[in-house]
């Protein structure tokens, strides 16, 4: 298991870190907000600890960037903040688990290993379509048996394509499904994103425009077909 610490405090962080350790779970650490959000794009972990009040975007935001992600990476939130309104509103924000401070390091060892059992239950079904595996758990993506790297938003794009089974996906349910509420819904980062996804995978191309309706995956793509993406809304 591997989890990030958010916490300001650096002795307490370290000891955290050094008592999970200690308890075979491996941890990193994060001071502040956007440390946080950084560490998240960039690296795979199983749980996040955060603490409420940091530096930065709060931890609150940290919390609401993950949920939004919709990578289901419990939060355990890790505060000196007590209070039932406190607790409710924590929860509400998406966190999995509530330890407040101070706190023996053998409790949070033991609530992480609890939410980690309960994630490895809800994992959700690995995919598979036209020669492409897709696995939202470990977030890897392989195509006849080649792994293929992408970025986060590329992932959360082709996990809703895969999921469609063939079917035609409209640019404004991507928008809605692989972004966020705030999204601009006459941005063009859909038509971008599948383009970029589209060289990732390689060809011959698999996702296929269907002009003025939206995306769908191609089970028998044929090479040079680049399926342009003429008629589609970004």
């Amino acid at each position: 298991m591997r989890v990030l610490i958010v916490e300001d405090e650096p002795y307490l962080a370290e000891a955290i870190r050094d008592g999970l350790r200690l308890a075979a779970i491996a941890a990193d650490i994060a001071g502040d907000g956007n440390t946080a959000l950084e560490l998240l794009s960039v690296n795979r972990y199983d749980i996040a600890v955060l603490d409420r009040d940091i530096p930065g975007p709060s931890g609150d935001e940290v919390a609401r960037r993950i949920v939004a992600s919709g990578s289901g990476m419990p939060i355990l939130m890790l505060t000196a903040a007590d209070r039932l309104d406190d607790k409710t509103t924590g929860f509400e924000l998406g966190a999995d688990d509530y330890l407040t401070k101070p706190f023996e390091l053998q409790e949070l060892a033991l609530r992480l290993r609890a939410l980690d059992r309960r994630r490895a239950h809800n994992r959700p079904p690995v995919r598979e379509l036209a020669g492409l595996r897709v696995d939202p758990f470990r977030r890897e993506v392989y195509r006849d048996g080649r792994y293929v790297a992408l970025t986060r938003k590329q992932f959360a794009v082709l996990d809703v394509l895969v999921a469609a089974e063939g079917g035609v996906v409209s640019a404004e349910e991507l928008l809605e499904r692989a972004w966020d509420e705030n999204a601009d819904p006459f941005t063009n980062a859909v038509r971008i994103t599948v383009s970029a996804l589209r060289k990732r995978l390689g060809e011959p191309w698999i996702i296929a425009t269907v002009p003025g309706v939206g995306y769908r995956i191609d089970a028998r793509p044929e090479a040079g077909d680049d399926r342009a993406d003429g008629g589609n809304r970004g």
